[in-house]
């Protein structure tokens, strides 16, 4: 749960920001398992404007949420319809680590309105090419008609 630092400054009171945590924690569990996205997509935001944390511990915190729970329970249903590449996610998992080391210590030397600006610059370009992907694949999809 949030240490008291992070918690927030408009007056909830403990109680009210674990119970928050927690729907919020099922609300990204489903979106994981649902979208197949990492939970810091959606938590991270989450955490800045519902719960008024600073850009670093509201990264930190998701990735302290995540390093047990990452994905296992969606990996299961996955698992069981053999929907998984089990030597390119170790390779990958590999990559992940090493860059997730070096991307943490980058992030931590950032200003954090700078840190909040990549972060939604990110997401910005990651819609424009989810969105351009699909519009690709439905125009193709009506020449061929």
């Amino acid at each position: 749960m949030p240490d008291a630092r992070s918690l927030p400054q408009d007056g909830l009171r403990a109680p009210t920001m674990h119970l928050i945590a927690i729907v919020l924690g099922g609300i990204i569990g489903i979106l994981v398992g649902f979208l197949g996205v990492g939970g810091g997509v959606v938590l991270v935001p989450t955490m800045v404007y519902v719960l008024h944390f600073d850009q670093h511990v509201a990264q930190g915190t998701s990735l302290l949420m995540q390093l047990p729970p990452l994905g296992l329970g969606a990996l299961l249903i996955y698992w069981k319809r053999k929907e998984v590449d089990v030597a390119a996610g170790i390779l990958c998992a590999l990559g992940f680590l090493l860059g997730g080391y070096f991307g943490s210590v980058m992030a931590i030397g950032m200003a954090s309105r700078n840190l909040r600006g990549l972060f939604g610059l990110f997401q910005m370009i990651a819609a424009v090419l989810l969105w351009r992907r699909h519009h690709a694949k439905r125009t193709s999809e009506a020449q061929r008609a």
